[in-house]
């Protein structure tokens, strides 16, 4: 894989990858079956995510429909599914969680975290028993999280949170994943 003359990865069959951060910090990947300034019909697979908090877009047209699947996070989701009609995003548990991101969480955990916490929330979300799944997030992830951090007990709570998004992930991710990533180097391989 080689670049062109933009700076975009290019392979031999000219599937283009752009990686790019725009004026706001938000990320963005971009995946073309073709140059889209050469190929007006090329298929693509866009992910726009600010790692500051979790949210954006992933954007996938390799089905010929365009298909949108917002990104979030999972200990988000589930303190609005906790707290339902008195949901406010400022909370007091998400702000100690944030500070202890901030502070205390690497960042290749972090973005570790909101590679995978979209996939998650999406899947989860699309399971029958999702108030059970996010009630069990809640008790055991983000309230006692919050506890550990208040004591002071900051190993405690990132060996949870950490043991959490591998849980999480292996339950969730993977078999999603899966499906995905077949579209993905199908693109790349140019075998739409």
């Amino acid at each position: 894989m080689g670049r062109d003359e933009y700076g975009h990865y290019i392979n031999d069959e000219g599937v283009e990858i752009r990686v790019s951060t725009d004026k706001n910090g938000k990320d963005h990947i971009d995946i073309y079956d073709s140059c889209p300034a050469e190929n007006p019909d090329h298929s693509s697979i866009h992910i726009n995510i600010d790692t500051d908090t979790g949210k954006g877009k992933i954007v996938d047209t390799t089905s010929g429909e365009k298909e949108e699947t917002d990104t979030q996070c999972y200990l988000t989701t589930a303190c609005m599914k906790f707290f339902q009609d008195r949901f406010d995003d400022d909370c007091y548990e998400l702000n100690v969680l944030r500070w202890f991101r901030d502070n205390f969480v690497s960042k290749e955990d972090i973005a570790h975290y909101y590679s995978v916490a979209p996939i998650i929330v999406e899947t989860i979300n699309n399971d029958e028993k999702q108030d059970v799944i996010y009630d069990y997030i809640y008790d055991n992830v983000v309230e006692y999280c919050v506890k550990q951090i208040e004591q002071g007990n900051y190993d405690a709570a990132y060996n949870r949170y950490k043991n959490s998004v591998l849980v999480l992930e292996e339950q969730f991710v993977r078999p999603k994943l899966g499906s995905r990533l077949v579209k993905v180097l199908r693109l790349i391989n140019g075998n739409l």
